[in-house]
């Protein structure tokens, strides 16, 4: 027993990321690509078959994270690493024998190393965040029919939200949040070497992760609503707690702006990239001319605010959790309104009108008199009263969320699971 329990601490002291880590961040990866890609098919063509290239890159997030997720399952409740640990000078014999001992040794060792920093469920052994993924790869897998049959009933989409979407993007969250908590597991045990390469990889997977909570947004966050204050109450919702939870546990000085990083680039490339591929519509009724995919808006100017939050929680470690929680939510919120409402005023001008800004971008069933075809602003509140009670509700959720996510970050720090 004692020569299992030591094994886990040798097998962090490695600088190598394992590849089931990785394929669960390619998992995270394939997920927001092809929701991204979806979202770009239905208001570029319309109506797309099961079989779409999108379709395929969200289901392939689903089957890499069941690759990753069953091989720790499998291998950790009937790997050798038990026999090998426990009867050591068989494991030593094997060892001496030549390559293929020492590969099934070190098999035997990894196997090992993992069993007593598991948790078991249904008689299987695992890390948690393994069984997390898995779930989230099930989930996934079971919306794909039904989606297809929600499509053949009643048609296209008109809105992201719908039931098989709601399904499709629980099985997203469940697949992310089982990689956050897989990396957090080997990122606590491990030495400082070794923790480095895998902070860096946990911070990429959270800011894919935070792209893919803005885009599920996309309905109420884009530029027409920017000088509302539902923009402001819909972007506070979760995506605070988020970017602060991880921050603080990663222990990383600037994860808030990594992450924001993350999120822009994968904006920007999309904005840039998915124009150069031929597309036409296939569905009326056909208000505009496409000829080419149609990506989303330019990446909100969250980075900005992020950063201002590092530098808060960089200098403010021993303050009470409340107050700190205040000066961060607060400082969020003002910070994104001072640089996102006079650039949501340049999205509508001509200057934005280009490949690099992509303000010229519409789907082909916007109509010409539609505020957002005009370049006005959607008045979502009636009258000043009503939007500076919803600013007031905004500073409150971003505080709250603030809140959340220093103390759902101090607990992610204990992961060893």
């Amino acid at each position: 027993m004692n020569a299992a329990v030591e094994t886990a601490p040798r097998a962090a002291r490695g600088s190598a990321i394992p590849w089931y880590l990785w394929c669960s961040a390619l998992a995270v990866t394939s997920a927001y690509i092809g929701g991204y890609w979806d979202i770009s098919w239905h208001r570029s063509i319309g109506r797309d078959s099961f079989w779409s290239p999108p379709h395929m890159a969200i289901y392939a997030c689903g089957v890499l994270a069941g690759i990753a997720s069953a091989y720790l399952i499998f291998a950790t409740t009937f790997g050798r690493g038990r026999k090998l640990a426990a009867t050591g000078g068989r494991g030593r014999k094997l060892a001496a024998t030549g390559g293929r001992g020492r590969k099934l040794a070190a098999t035997g060792s990894q196997a090992a190393a993992l069993r007593p920093v598991s948790v078991r469920i249904l008689g299987f052994s695992a890390p948690a965040g393994a069984f997390i993924s898995a779930w989230g790869g099930l989930a996934m897998l079971v919306s794909a029919p039904f989606d297809d049959w929600w499509h053949n009933a009643y048609g296209l989409d008109v809105r992201i939200i719908s039931p098989p979407h709601m399904v499709l993007a629980a099985g997203f969250f469940g697949i992310e949040f089982g990689t956050v908590m897989l990396l957090l597991a080997f990122m606590n045990r491990a030495t400082q070497s070794a923790r480095r390469a895998l902070q860096w990889l946990f911070l990429y997977v959270g800011g894919t992760a935070l792209s893919e909570s803005l885009l599920l947004k996309m309905e109420y966050i884009d530029r027409s609503d920017m000088h509302s204050a539902l923009f402001y109450i819909v972007v506070m919702l979760g995506t605070p707690a988020f970017m602060i939870a991880i921050a603080v546990a990663s222990r990383q000085r600037w994860a808030c702006t990594i992450m924001a990083g993350v999120y822009t680039a994968l904006g920007l490339a999309f904005l840039w990239i998915l124009p150069l591929m031929p597309a036409q519509p296939k569905l009326g009724p056909v208000y505009r001319q496409v000829t080419h995919f149609n990506p989303w808006e330019f990446p909100l100017l969250v980075i900005i605010p992020a950063a201002v939050v590092d530098l808060i929680l960089q200098r403010t470690d021993g303050w009470r959790p409340l107050v700190r929680a205040l000066a961060t939510g607060i400082a969020f919120l003002t910070t994104l309104i001072a640089v996102q409402w006079p650039f949501a005023t340049f999205l509508m001008t001509p200057l934005a009108r280009n490949r690099f800004f992509g303000a010229h971008y519409f789907d082909f069933s916007t109509p010409a008199r539609s505020s957002y075809a005009r370049y006005l602003f959607f008045p979502r509140e009636a009258t000043a009263g009503q939007f500076w009670r919803g600013m007031l509700v905004a500073g409150v959720i971003s505080c709250a969320m603030a809140w959340l996510g220093l103390h759902v970050g101090r607990s992610l720090q204990r992961v060893r699971r």
